[in-house]
């Protein structure tokens, strides 16, 4: 399968957007040959991206930027160093990768470094610049563009790197030149050395996940590339470098751009009749040691668990308020904090991470797995009919509960065997046919680092190794295989940490087998299943009935709930709270048994089911007149600032060092030295023929301004032409009929909706006058008001939300309209009707954002063609008897 990419998703246009205009006023220059002299006076012949505007002008963006957008002002450019927060799986690694093609585009610049963490990200890089090549050469009209991935054995790659007229990437591990013995670093043959070929470029470096990158060993390192800047993509920055841009898990969640969250819990309230003990971390002092231990102790209204700190000598029957259980033969006799182990005076031994005496554990294992495949497959037969391969993970505590060995041969752990005989008992309710065991060998496998020492053997690793390295490449590189619904993998297995580097958008369950001391994040553990799930086309799915992540968790909701939200206000600073659902809460809509034999449901269905196409159509002399009075109206162009800084020069035995005077500002008419095709440019971004564009310059009176900063004039002249544009475009559009084609009726059943009941959900009491049997699913207190008026209006007949499935095209995108109503006044009327609430007795149409306004003039225009069906904007159901 091939993944298919979006153009127009308006968050991420909007981050490039972010970091694109840090450089407005900038011109756009070619790729020119300069002689680059390193610390020997050695040249090196390189082409460069070129910086015309100073730092004040960047200064001056940035706070535009910064305030556009939302976020904090920066009181100073400190660095060109600039941070973009996008929250994992919402596409951070495309909009960089996009973000080259667009400075390419705006600026000329033509040189970028992309700075990865490690091994596992590098390959992610790798295969995103593979599977997008394609989509942006057609975006970008086939502009030359040619990647690499540093390989000290290739130094070829680097000089090519710095010589060709091309846009040219390298993606480099931080660990292939942040150390001196870095074959980068050395000189070579050639009495250079390589990093020298990338320093003569001044490259834009991109860096992918900074967070992983602030030690100053690194940092300085990424300093020594010599970039013009520096840009920084995370999810979870450790310092905010000047912030452009920032999608926090809250907006992420609120727009729709990754899966829903719900927990699974299982857990056990009466498991307290073992001499339970959990080894969690160790605390070394010079002259001392101590483990932090869970354990279960005597309280006033019963047992509970408690985490204690406890040294050696310590009893565990005193700790524990003298639980008969730990009576005999728990004190701590030893402790060693080399390999993080405790001996107790029965003699049992315990290893960070391991529990004793809690025989309820493997039930409470056993039950996930079960939990997770009745999941999986309940979502498999929904999904499967849309083409929709359903992946499911579970993270374990130790490789052999799931595959060890006896003399060198692999057999199955107890989770691969609990696995096996829980599936073969629950597809039975799916299929009367038994799975055979070579089938059913297919469908599980663990991806594990294997233990250099032994060949073949697989072992228990942190995340962090070459070894798990090895492992995050097969399972990247295998993406599209495992999108397969063809390929019969479909529930993996994993104990590393995985890093932040991987995911699988049609990972839909997500199992925690490992146990509670894990170090791994909860935003880490559902960071791998949060993009949005892609067809067997590999086109992305948005209905949000389809995309909820289901985590399976050996805690309780609560627990998982406050764990996850306190991690993510730590790392985001944001209010997390209501966002993570109980599965439990969730219900499922059920539509009325015999509703699409209601006369008066197939009254209106017949008038609106139609699908349509649009055609637009402007006029030109109209369109240049509102272009003209814009753009007379645009703030003043003012000519670049030139600053003046005086130094005295003090030269000795040490060099030359430099002691600041002062320093002074003018405005000056300077003249651009690479005058920009006026033309071609604004033809390429707007599709104007070069009449229309010339008569529009002449007009407004403001061609002289060109002069002044050409490159701030043109984006300002585009930016007005693409508004005006749309306008008039939707001003003028025109739908029509596709023939018969329409909105089959049984997609309400093949639709199937679930939703998390809320304040805003309407409990339906009279379902005679509408579709729904129990539950209308509604988004805002306007909408369950005017659910609440439809019932009880005696003019309403009937009524229902029209599905998310029921689209209109528009030209900036999908449009699904509100409502559907059969009304009766002196005569029946049939309404379809958007409910917007702006605070005043009638919608004010000003007050809504301008994609609302457009959508609704599309809206009007669509419905405006079929028969006896008017479409109105109202807040309540009276407002309809009024119009």
């Amino acid at each position: 399968m091939k993944l298919e990419f979006e153009a127009n998703l308006e968050y991420q246009k909007n981050a490039i957007s972010a970091v694109v205009e840090l450089f407005k006023g900038q011109s756009k220059r070619k790729a020119e040959f300069n002689l680059y002299s390193n610390e020997n006076n050695d040249p090196i012949i390189a082409t460069k991206n070129n910086l015309d505007i100073d730092q004040a002008q960047i200064f001056q963006n940035l706070q535009e930027i910064q305030e556009k957008n939302g976020v904090v002002k920066s009181q100073s450019l400190d660095s060109m160093d600039f941070s973009v927060e996008m929250e994992t799986g919402t596409g951070k690694t495309y909009v960089y990768l996009r973000t080259v093609y667009e400075l390419n585009a705006h600026y000329g610049f033509s040189k970028f470094i992309i700075v990865v963490p490690s091994v596992a990200i590098r390959e992610g890089v790798q295969k995103s610049l593979e599977i997008t090549h394609e989509h942006f050469q057609n975006i970008y009209a086939k502009e030359p563009l040619r990647y690499s991935i540093y390989d000290s054995k290739r130094p070829i790659d680097i000089k090519n790197f710095a010589q060709s007229n091309y846009i040219e990437i390298i993606v480099l591990n931080i660990d292939s030149f942040a150390k001196d013995q870095n074959v980068i670093n050395k000189v070579n043959e050639t009495g250079h050395k390589l990093i020298e070929y990338i320093q003569a470029t001044s490259p834009v470096v991109i860096i992918d996940e900074p967070q992983n990158m602030e030690t100053e060993k690194r940092k300085e390192a990424i300093k020594s590339l010599n970039g013009l800047c520096h840009l920084r993509y995370s999810a979870t920055h450790k310092h905010q470098y000047n912030s452009v841009y920032q999608l926090d898990p809250v907006k992420a969640y609120d727009l729709g751009l990754v899966k829903q969250i719900e927990v699974d819990s299982i857990y056990s309230n009466a498991a307290f009749n073992d001499a339970y003990v959990s080894v969690g971390d160790f605390k070394r002092a010079k002259t001392s040691c101590s483990v932090k231990l869970t354990i279960h102790v005597n309280d006033k209204v019963g047992v509970k668990k408690k985490t204690i700190s406890a040294k050696v000598g310590d009893d565990l029957f005193e700790l524990s308020n003298h639980r008969e259980i730990y009576k005999d033969g728990y004190i701590l006799n030893e402790m060693n904090a080399q390999d993080e182990s405790i001996t107790f005076s029965n003699g049992h031994t315990l290893y960070k991470g391991q529990e004793n005496g809690n025989d309820a554990k493997n039930d409470i294992k056993k039950f996930q797995i079960r939990r997770t495949i009745k999941e999986h497959l309940a979502k498999e037969a929904k999904l499967s009919k849309d083409g929709i391969k359903v992946l499911s993970l579970f993270f374990i505590d130790k490789v052999s509960n799931y595959r060890d060995y006896e003399e060198n041969q692999a057999i199955k752990g107890k989770y691969a065997l609990w696995f096996e005989e829980i599936y073969r008992e629950e597809i039975k309710k799916y299929s009367k046919e038994d799975i055979s065991n070579e089938a059913l060998d297919r469908l599980h496998n663990g991806y594990f680092s294997q233990d250099k020492n032994k060949k073949g053997i697989l072992k228990d690793t942190k995340g962090n190794t070459q070894a798990d390295d090895d492992t995050y490449s097969l399972i990247m590189k295998d993406k599209e295989k495992l999108l397969d619904i063809n390929e019969p993998l479909r529930f993996i297995f994993s104990h590393s940490a995985l890093r932040e580097g991987w995911d699988n958008p049609n990972v839909f369950q997500i199992c925690t087998l490992n146990e509670t001391t894990s170090e791994m994040k909860k935003r880490q553990e559902i960071g791998r299943g949060l993009r949005l799930a892609v067809d067997k086309d590999g086109k992305r799915i948005r209905d949000k009935n389809i995309n909820r992540l289901t985590v399976i968790a050996n805690e309780s909701y609560d627990d998982f709930a406050k764990a996850l939200q306190s991690e993510i206000e730590e790392d985001c600073g944001v209010n997390f709270q209501g966002r993570i659902k109980d599965k439990a809460q969730r219900t499922k809509v059920v539509y009325k048994k015999g509703f699409q034999a209601d006369p008066l449901f197939l009254e209106i269905w017949n008038k609106i089911k139609y699908k349509t196409t649009y055609r637009v159509h402007y006029d030109t002399n109209q369109l240049i007149y509102k272009v003209v009075e814009s753009i007379k109206t645009l703030p003043k162009i003012t000519e670049p600032i030139l600053y003046s800084e005086k130094a005295s020069l003090n030269i000795n035995e040490e060099g030359i060092q430099t002691n600041y005077l002062k320093g002074d500002c003018y405005k000056t008419q300077i003249i651009a030295k690479n005058m920009p095709d006026i033309f071609a440019y604004i033809e390429n971004k707007t599709q104007l023929t070069r009449t229309t564009i010339l008569e529009i310059l002449k007009k407004s009176e403001r061609i002289s301004d060109i002069s002044k900063n050409p490159q701030d004039f043109l984006d300002k002249v585009c930016d007005v032409i693409s508004r005006e544009m749309q306008d008039l475009m939707i001003d003028g559009i025109r739908y029509q009929k596709i023939g018969n084609t329409e909105y089959e009726m049984k997609l309400f059943d093949y639709k199937e909706l679930e939703i998390y009941m809320n304040d805003n959900s309407f409990q339906v009491i009279n379902n005679n006058k509408t579709i729904y049997e129990n539950i209308v699913p509604l988004d805002s207190d306007t909408e369950n008001q005017f659910a609440r008026d439809c019932e009880s209006s005696e003019q309403v007949k009937y009524y229902f939300k029209l599905p998310n499935w029921f689209k209109i095209k528009t030209p900036i995108g999908n449009y699904n309209p509100d409502w559907a109503l059969v009304f009766e006044n002196d005569a029946k009327i049939y309404f379809v009707a958007e409910t917007k609430n702006t605070g005043n007795n009638a919608v004010d149409l000003s007050k809504l954002s301008k994609s609302e306004q457009l959508k609704i003039k599309c809206g009007k225009a669509h419905f405006k063609i079929m028969d006896d069906v008017r479409y109105e904007v109202v807040t309540k159901v009276s407002d309809l008897s009024h119009i």
